[in-house]
């Protein structure tokens, strides 16, 4: 996704996460499917195709890189780092909350929040905000959300920001939201730093811009945020926002977010890999990076996965599993006429396998 689309998907917000409490930690213990080399990304949009086991890179440099929006899963209650509720986390409360006990973790929080404790005011507005043991009422959340925000609270102030941004449940103030956001993004938050990073490519999508945003992107990299660590594999495989051309490093990058399940570095890595670009060749580690993409259900991958079981790169040449795969891609909305006429090519023996595969594959 390049800075420009992004920025036309909507004329005054950027692509944001869902409004979602931070990890105190990354997940990086994802299992590898086969001990990579780490790669590089494509710098494109996924493409379709997969190159033969020979070819040059087939990515062309993107003019402005811009990673996926952060969508980090609500947290389970036991990973939830409980500073981010502020300096002085709203001790029983937190403890309630982190039990599972999320009525008395509200009801004990809700009488500090009252009496002005920021901490509490951000715990109370994140159970209201998921619906935790009370009913979902994020313009409820968002009053409690402002509160601390203007107390300092990192963490209710990116709340706050993408509420801000959104306009949905208090009124609609992209210069709050930005300062706001700067704010989080100092104070450490790392879905901060990302999404100020967004707004500041937003803002200015030009070289300036970018060069500003790479500063808050390799921030939250630096913290294990998947996303960021995919921009910054942008910015170096490109060569923007200030930062030499370094295909190696971008594909360091790219490693680590496909280790933590972004499937669109998966799949960049994948080609990467089969390229050899940023490193050595690795085909069967490439097949397995791609496998692994298409199995969590990205559908440039599945195409490309099945081009890989047709070409017989990095595995045995399987004609039923290229189907299988194609068929999951096609039913999933992509066309890709290569793909048509080779599933056109099969017999009905083989078609008929195919089917009832694509029909157990994920």
């Amino acid at each position: 996704m390049t800075i420009q689309t992004a920025a036309a998907a909507g004329a005054e917000t950027v692509p944001l996460p869902q409004p979602r409490p931070d990890t105190s930690a990354p997940n990086t213990s994802a299992p590898n499917t086969s001990a990579p080399n780490i790669g590089a990304p494509n710098t494109g949009a996924p493409s379709t195709s997969v190159p033969s086991p020979g070819a040059a890179h087939i990515g062309k440099p993107i003019e402005t890189p811009l990673p996926q929006p952060a969508t980090l899963a609500p947290p389970s209650a036991d990973t939830v780092n409980p500073d981010r509720f502020g300096a002085k986390p709203a001790d029983a409360a937190y403890g309630a909350f982190q039990r599972g006990l999320y009525k008395t973790a509200y009801n004990l929080a809700m009488v500090r929040a009252k009496n002005g404790d920021p901490a509490a005011q951000t715990l109370v507005a994140e159970i209201l905000s998921r619906g935790l043991g009370v009913p979902l009422n994020a313009a409820e959340a968002a009053k409690w959300y402002g509160l601390a925000a203007e107390q300092g609270v990192p963490e209710a102030q990116f709340q706050y920001a993408l509420m801000l941004l959104d306009g949905r449940y208090v009124k609609k103030d992209d210069k709050e939201a930005y300062a706001l956001m700067q704010a989080a993004a100092e104070a450490g938050n790392r879905l901060a730093q990302f999404n100020f990073a967004q707004l500041l490519v937003q803002q200015d999508p030009g070289v300036a811009g970018i060069a500003k945003a790479a500063a808050y992107y390799q921030r939250a990299a630096d913290t294990g945020l998947a996303d960021a660590e995919y921009a910054m594999a942008q910015i170096y495989a490109n060569g923007a926002g200030g930062k030499p051309r370094d295909d190696a490093k971008a594909r360091v990058l790219l490693a680590q977010a496909a280790r933590q399940n972004y499937d669109t570095a998966q799949l960049d890595l994948a080609a990467w890999m089969i390229e050899g670009r940023g490193g050595g060749r690795d085909l069967k580690s490439g097949f397995a990076w791609m496998r692994r993409a298409a199995e969590g259900g990205n559908v440039a991958a599945q195409n490309r996965l099945a081009k890989l079981y047709m070409g017989g790169i990095g595995t045995d040449p399987d004609l039923i599993l290229a189907g299988a795969w194609y068929i999951v891609a096609r039913r999933a909305g992509l066309i890709d006429p290569e793909m048509d006429d080779f599933l056109q090519g099969l017999d009905d023996g083989q078609t008929k396998q195919a089917l009832q595969k694509a029909n157990r594959l994920p």
